[in-house]
């Protein structure tokens, strides 16, 4: 492995080790784990599917009820981490939350299978399910009003994205002197850091 190249802007460098970690033998090279805040104070972790990226930041969709959705309303920041094992590197990305637009979660959820679409309609995300066959029975409910016709986007559900004020890039080395590079978003653009490992 080589030390992290520095890049002028993360994102630039962020596109680079995606499109790597995309050509490698990962199967979700789009898993990330998202991290927010309980109102409690204590932390809350999950993996969720990166949907889409670019210079405004990272997009993922999910249930606006569900306790990720809860939590984002009440302290809208978040952490991204991607591990990338067989590259042997992560990117850690902090910042601020803010639901995508309408159009946006439409034209998302308009690609989505139809099974996953009739889904995000039946599951009450987060909630107690006391029987699992109450929510078989709630999907072929919904299946069966739709047959025939598209699966309309729910109201609760649709994108957020996370614009980042810090990336860190971390790449394994040999005896543990791993590399890492901060990069901090300033008035001016962005900054970077190397990092001890």
């Amino acid at each position: 492995m080589e030390h992290i190249a520095e890049t002028p802007d993360p994102f630039d460098l962020f596109r680079i080790w995606y499109d790597e970690a995309g050509g490698s033998s990962l199967a979700l090279p789009n898993a990330m784990s998202l991290s927010t805040v309980r109102n409690n104070g204590s932390p809350a972790s999950r993996m969720v599917l990166l949907s889409s990226y670019d210079r405004r930041g990272f997009v993922f969709h999910t249930n606006y009820e569900s306790d990720k959705g809860v939590q984002i309303s009440a302290c809208p920041r978040a952490a991204l981490l991607f591990w990338w094992e067989p590259l042997n590197r992560q990117v850690r990305i902090e910042g601020a939350v803010e639901r995508t637009t309408a159009e946006e979660s439409d034209a998302y959820f308009a690609g989505r299978p139809r099974g996953a679409k009739i889904g995000a309609w039946a599951s009450g995300q987060s909630r107690p399910l006391p029987l699992r066959e109450t929510l078989e029975a709630r999907f072929r409910e919904i299946e069966a009003r739709h047959e025939g016709t598209p699966v309309p986007r729910p109201p609760h559900w649709g994108g957020y994205r996370v614009t980042p004020s810090t990336f860190e890039f971390w790449t394994g080395l040999e005896d543990r002197l791993h590399d890492r590079l901060r990069y901090e978003r300033t008035p001016e653009g962005w900054a970077a850091v190397r990092l001890c490992p």
